[in-house]
């Protein structure tokens, strides 16, 4: 069998993203809350909100420390995978990613260590600063990532020479047309994944009885912020729909599930898509409501997939159903946000034992519709690489074997395989012994300073203790 070094070059970039792009959208969110934690206490002096900032700066170092680990191999693909792609792109794409090293990765590293070993042995105005400005340095890094990756699906301010993009406008190409619907909508994303998380694991903690005026707190703040942003959210999603209708039609066309351009479109609950057939094999749907949601007309023209060629065309199948999956958790979020304001009376948000298991159900819930939604955006970009200028065969490194892509990928898998269970193994121990009676006394300078990051967490790895279980 003849193995596609394209299809497994995509498969392995695939995975390295959507394995690293998990972390990420967690710490963007956790950073700030960590800022916010830190300046609580700060104003206040109220225990609870250190000891609460104590346990989700030692969560933080191990995510943080996986993200790195994981995202670092990326850039090295462009080289190795795909070269005419990096020689193509490199007076834009180069700049950009240096621009990020240098002003974000360089701040969060300059006080990620006093953020981390700080606590006792700097003054608290300083490790305030310190947690304000990596909460500054993920909201920095996420602007240049993105604005990177979004002028690859609206690239703008350029002209191509002899096979090569030369920038005319850095303002046009920085701030293309999809990027401020993007970065508003992952940056939302962001902090929904870190309110499930802190409201998942809080639950947890007050179902054992552990801390309960800390995590009340906690609770409380997340639940507000989630009534907030997880309606947000769906009206930021549905203007990034619009810009993708003006900009990526055939993706938009995927997402409904639409084949011919018609009037009046359905909005398809469940479909079967069969490419080759250029149809629908089954629909259930609501009449008239796609048109009516995407150009705010029952009689409204709703693009269809055949208006491209079958070679230009995205894998409609994992399109039309990753974007249900996305969109199907996002109403699932409002409910329980909604869920949540409705059991604020007479305190029920805090006693409801169902309430609060399906919280702790919900922490993974965000995850799972972020990488739904980064399947729907780079699938629905596919064949382009450089959407409609260069394809994703014209970008792959021509020396690649099909054998050393599958080498690579495997290795990667296996590599990553570690780094995740090891991780995740570190990161539940943090939790469970988090927010204990005995860190509960102790002074913020009780802490010895750590000689590596992840001992930031003072976390046991004595299987001998015996906390109590949930």
């Amino acid at each position: 069998m003849e193995l596609d070094p394209l299809l497994l070059s995509r498969i392995q970039f695939a995975f390295v993203v959507s394995f690293h792009a998990i972390f990420p959208v967690f710490t963007i969110g956790l950073a700030s809350y960590l800022a916010l934690l830190h300046g609580l206490f700060y104003t206040t002096r109220n225990p609870a909100w250190d000891r609460l900032a104590a346990l989700w700066t030692k969560v933080f170092a191990v995510v943080f420390g996986m993200g790195v680990v994981s995202g670092i191999v990326m850039s090295f693909q462009f080289g190795t995978n795909w070269s005419n792609y990096s020689q193509a792109t490199a007076n834009f794409i180069g700049p950009l990613l240096s621009y990020e090293v240098i002003t974000a990765f360089f701040l969060e590293a300059a006080f990620l260590g006093v953020l981390l070993f700080g606590r006792g042995k700097v003054p608290q105005g300083v490790h305030l600063f310190a947690a304000i400005m990596v909460a500054l340095g993920t909201f920095i890094s996420t602007f240049w990532i993105l604005a990177a990756n979004s002028w690859m699906h609206t690239p703008a301010g350029f002209e191509v020479v002899d096979g090569v993009f030369h920038i005319t406008s850095w303002a046009q190409a920085i701030f293309n047309p999809s990027f401020p619907y993007r970065l508003t909508h992952m940056a939302v994303a962001s902090f929904i994944t870190g309110g499930f998380v802190v409201a998942g694991v809080s639950a947890w903690y007050l179902l054992i009885n552990r801390d309960l005026q800390a995590n009340r707190k906690a609770l409380s703040m997340c639940l507000w912020l989630l009534l907030v942003l997880t309606p947000t959210q769906a009206l930021v999603g549905d203007f990034h729909g619009l810009n993708t209708l003006e900009h990526q039609p055939t993706k938009l066309a995927a997402m409904e599930g639409n084949w011919e351009t018609m009037e009046g479109a359905p909005l398809l609950l469940f479909a079967l898509p069969d490419r080759e057939r250029q149809e629908n094999r089954f629909e259930l749907g609501i009449p008239y409501a796609a048109s009516l949601i995407l150009t705010h007309e029952l009689e409204g023209e709703v693009p269809g997939i055949a208006e491209a060629p079958r070679e230009e065309q995205p894998p409609v199948w994992i399109v039309f159903w990753a974007f249900r999956v996305m969109v199907g958790l996002g109403f699932l979020m409002i409910g329980v946000a909604l869920t949540g304001l409705f059991l604020r009376r007479g305190g029920k948000v805090y006693q409801s034992r169902k309430f609060l298991q399906t919280l702790r159900l919900m922490s993974i819930t965000p995850f799972i519709a972020v990488l739904s939604g980064w399947v729907v955006t780079e699938s629905g970009r596919a064949p382009w690489l450089v959407y409609g200028i260069m394809s994703h065969a014209e970008g792959v490194t021509p020396s690649l074997t099909g054998g050393m892509a599958l080498f690579t990928l495997l290795g990667y898998i296996a590599v990553y395989g570690v780094v995740f269970y090891a991780g995740t193994y570190y990161l539940t121990r943090v939790i469970r012994y988090g927010m204990q009676e005995q860190e509960e006394e102790k002074l913020v300078d009780d802490f010895e300073t750590p000689k590596r990051p992840w001992s930031a967490s003072h976390t046991p790895l004595d299987d001998n203790l015996t906390p109590e279980e949930g």
